[in-house]
């Protein structure tokens, strides 16, 4: 597997690694069972919404510990408000690109990220607790990208059906069996959805 000599540096000598005592927001995404967990934990700013200190702890791969260094250092600095615009392509290009099967290490880093902030904005009352429902298992299949193209499931209409009774999440999926990347795309699924306590079964068709 190729990597940039950005991904290897940031690899061997992770910038913001550890933890921050008494955060003002942190989130972990991911699961090490499935292979790869991102936490952070950030120091924001209250009167300009800063974020002042962010550390990253993480478990997984090397394209999983160098996006979590660089979307640590993207982050820094700005504004609660413009981290949230950063977005997994544009860690991936800081990092001069990710092997197609490891786009979903940026996509975790990102996601991390936004959870932490969102964490900080409930905390301040900046924003409520999304409930969950039918739209977030849509959100979240969003998030898996199918690698050969770099673009998600959904809006590649790889989605067939998304459905979601009596705590079992149904997703009918249109990729041909011949498809190298089918297996990686049904395992992301899972990974991001079983992450809600409201999600008892996961039954993926394809």
């Amino acid at each position: 597997m190729q990597y940039s000599q950005k991904v290897l540096d940031h690899f061997m000598k992770p910038h913001n690694v550890g933890k921050i005592e008494n955060p003002d927001a942190e989130a972990t995404e991911g699961s090490p069972a499935c292979g790869d967990q991102v936490s952070i934990q950030m120091k924001v700013n209250p009167e300009t919404q800063v974020i002042e200190d962010i550390k990253f702890q993480s478990y997984g791969c090397a394209s999983n510990i160098a996006t979590g260094s660089i979307i640590t250092d993207m982050a820094k600095g700005k504004t609660i408000i413009e981290a949230k615009e950063i977005s997994w392509k544009q860690a991936a290009e800081e990092l001069d690109g990710l092997p197609p099967v490891k786009i979903h290490c940026s996509v975790l880093a990102v996601d991390t990220l936004r959870k932490a902030i969102k964490d900080y904005e409930v905390k301040h009352n900046l924003a409520e607790v999304e409930k969950f429902n039918k739209d977030t298992i849509v959100e979240e299949l969003k998030k898996v990208i199918y690698p050969q193209v770099g673009e998600d499931i959904v809006t590649l209409k790889m989605v067939k059906y998304a459905g979601f009774e009596e705590g079992v999440a149904v997703i009918d999926l249109e990729i041909p069996k011949f498809d190298k990347y089918r297996e990686n795309i049904a395992e992301e699924i899972r990974e991001h959805l079983e992450q809600y306590k409201e999600i008892k079964e996961v039954k993926i068709t394809m």
